[in-house]
């Protein structure tokens, strides 16, 4: 039988593929690249930008390809045989890049372009292209002896097998947690959608009742919604208990193997901790400006988070005699008070955004702004039958990229939401090469009587991975090393969380918000308690973000040599953002994989810190209309199409014509008049 990811193609091929195909594709490929390599160790001529520098760009097509689809597969449709192979390929994977980075002969060859990186007459995206493939060398142990270099192998070996145990964890605790409900009246409180997908889910399972389970299309309701406090507690309990039972799938010795590992990393590599390794590459540079970024926000938020808390608080004790606010207690009371304080219902918006409502708006702002047609095709392979396939052109009809959207939970499919590139971009000859980039979510399926119905912060995290989509999509550069996402990750957030604004405008909601059933528009007594209710519990917002932020710090910004208990660490981490009493039995770590499973170690504080970078860019935007095609056009065609092509400083001067002001975002979480 043919090996189909080893013929030649343009679209995924996935019907086509069978796991099997995987391991001898990466192996086959691999090979390839070391090959490809070996081109440009062994040429006799001396190391130029074109014979060495581009030549490196354009290495690993077929690997970068195989790979891509092979885990984001083992994310978004997994299975005990997938996840076999990835831990069978992750250390081949992790030897390849140690052969690459670690080849002495093709660094010495990098190096002596950069040495002569003066005298050449390179255009800004040349100098970016090497410095990066430079400091890839210098920052993965080029420089270390041979005995280093073995040590460093070993631990990227081990490292990257920890990573996938980690996610595999997290994922079997997850399907393995169902709660059962047989008793109507304890279903109380909860939306009918809710409770029509419990009953759906225990039908599939041919058990009587209804099923609610740790999936956040089923888990966020019931903590919301639930008037049973009991329940809510068991399943709040549960959830916070993932990966921490002391059981096969515990992750805490996982996570101190993980963080001593990238600690001796850095050590070797001559970096004080893991963090100073991490953030030298990044905007924010070092660990000293990240907690005094932190600790600059918890200052101003943390008063307005005790104050919101303290009226959250008496607001239960007044509602139903509550003493003590407990964590699953504060979805629930939170709602009931923004209904009181607003008169607005999460449940009341559902209705005006259907999914497939919502995805035609997010498509037509994308218009609006960028002049982009998103047109579903049917001739595209797929995964998975619940995802969609979109072939995008602008307004000459030119091709600008593939787009996939997979929108619903599945057992195979590990939670959260996230965007990933099937084939990048970039320039080849004449050839603009266009990339191929998917969505990925975990949102309600629709159920017998309802279609697919989003919370509002569901429609948020839509636009936000659109946004990254969109970065992927309109990225138009020569180097596919310095192509779409490839950016600093404190930048990588700035068009995701950027096109949340358009959430909260008139304008655009009227553009998508319609009632399900009667294709009524949004009315505008609705938009404006959106709007109001915004900064609702802002504080808290904030507290929990820089929280997160702090506790990755403090995993990553020092010597964890010392650490032997992740739950005592973590509590003393907490210690200076709490507001709810600890909950024994949970832990956050052993689930926090967005640390230790994907790449934002030592990265979490990006989100707050592109936070400032995109209220500043939105208030340009609300300065000068919000689909001002002026304002619009610069932020594509210094932002979006650019890449890592620049310092993501200049760049954002370049679209802004300032540096960024952090009043921008007090002003907009209500934390500074």
């Amino acid at each position: 039988m043919k090996n189909p990811l080893l013929t030649p193609f343009d679209t995924a091929p996935f019907s086509k593929i069978k796991n099997e195909n995987f391991s001898p594709a990466i192996k086959h490929f691999i090979k390839v690249t070391k090959s490809e390599i070996d081109k440009i160790t062994t040429n006799n001529q001396d190391p130029t930008f074109n014979n060495t520098i581009v030549a490196l760009d354009i290495t690993g097509k077929e690997l970068d390809r195989v790979t891509s689809i092979f885990f984001n597969l083992n994310s978004a449709e997994t299975n005990d045989e997938i996840q076999k192979i990835a831990q069978e390929v992750s250390p081949l994977l992790s030897d390849f890049k140690n052969d690459l980075l670690l080849n002495e002969n093709l660094f010495k060859r990098v190096k002596k372009v950069y040495d002569t990186r003066h005298s050449l007459l390179l255009n800004e995206e040349q100098k970016m292209l090497l410095e990066k493939q430079y400091k890839g060398f210098s920052r993965n142990g080029a420089n270390l002896s041979d005995t280093g270099q073995e040590t460093l192998r070993e631990i990227d070996s081990q490292l990257s097998q920890l990573k996938l145990k980690f996610g595999e964890n997290i994922l079997a605790e997850t399907n393995d947690y169902q709660m059962q409900i047989t008793d109507k009246e304890k279903l109380s409180g909860l939306p009918e959608g809710s409770i029509e997908m419990a009953a759906q889910t225990a039908k599939e399972q041919k058990i009587e009742g209804w099923v609610f389970t740790l999936d956040h299309p089923s888990y966020v309701p019931f903590v919301t919604y639930a008037d049973d406090r009991e329940l809510r507690k068991k399943i709040t309990i549960a959830f916070g208990k993932r990966a921490f039972k002391n059981n096969e799938f515990d992750n805490q010795t996982t996570i101190l193997e993980i963080v001593k590992l990238r600690y001796k990393r850095a050590q070797l590599l001559g970096y004080k901790s893991h963090a100073h390794f991490v953030l030298e590459d990044r905007m924010a540079k070092t660990p000293e400006k990240v907690f005094d970024f932190l600790n600059e926000l918890l200052e101003k938020a943390k008063p307005a988070a005790k104050n919101e808390f303290d009226k959250l608080k008496a607001f239960a004790n007044e509602l139903d005699g509550l003493k003590k606010l407990e964590k699953w207690d504060g979805a629930y009371y939170s709602e009931k008070l923004k209904q009181k304080l607003f008169d607005l219902d999460d449940e009341q918006l559902k209705p005006y955004f259907k999914l497939d409502n919502v995805i035609e708006g997010v498509f037509n702002i994308a218009k609006k702004l960028y002049e982009l047609n998103f047109k579903e095709v049917f001739d595209i392979d797929k995964y998975q039958e619940d995802v969609k396939t979109y072939r995008v052109t602008d307004k000459d009809h030119n091709l600008i990229a593939l787009f996939y959207a997979d929108f619903h939970p599945r057992p195979g499919k590990r939670g959260g939401a996230w965007m990933t590139s099937f084939k990048p971009q970039y320039k080849n000859e004449n050839e603009n090469v266009r990339p191929h980039i998917s969505n990925v979510c975990n949102f309600t399926k629709p159920t017998r009587s309802k279609p697919s119905l989003l919370s509002f912060n569901e429609v948020t995290t839509l636009f936000h991975e659109f946004g990254h989509g969109l970065h992927g999509m309109l990225a138009n550069t020569t180097y596919k090393g310095l192509s779409g996402t490839n950016v600093s990750w404190d930048f990588v957030e700035l068009p995701s969380q950027v096109l949340e604004n358009w959430c909260y405008e008139k304008e655009a909601l009227e553009l998508f918000a319609k009632h399900y059933k009667t294709g009524e528009v949004i009315p505008m007594e609705l938009i404006e308690k959106i709007k109001a209710s915004a900064t609702f519990h802002e504080g808290m917002q904030t507290m929990r973000q820089l929280s997160f932020s702090l506790l990755d710090m403090a995993w990553h910004g020092n010597n964890p040599s010392g650490i032997n208990n992740v739950k005592e660490f973590e509590n003393q981490s907490f210690l200076n953002t709490q507001l709810y009493p600890d909950v024994k039995e949970n832990c956050m770590s052993t689930a926090f994989s967005h640390i230790f499973q994907g790449g934002y170690s030592s990265g979490y504080y990006s989100y707050k810190w592109a936070e400032v970078l995109d209220a500043d860019a939105f208030a340009y935007f609300k300065e000068n209309g919000i689909f001002n095609k002026e304002i619009a056009s610069k932020f594509k065609d210094t932002i979006l199409s650019q890449g890592g092509t620049l310092d993501p400083l200049d760049l954002y001067i370049k679209f802004r014509g300032k540096k960024p002001n952090p009043d921008a975002l007090l002003k907009r979480a209500g934390l500074m008049k």
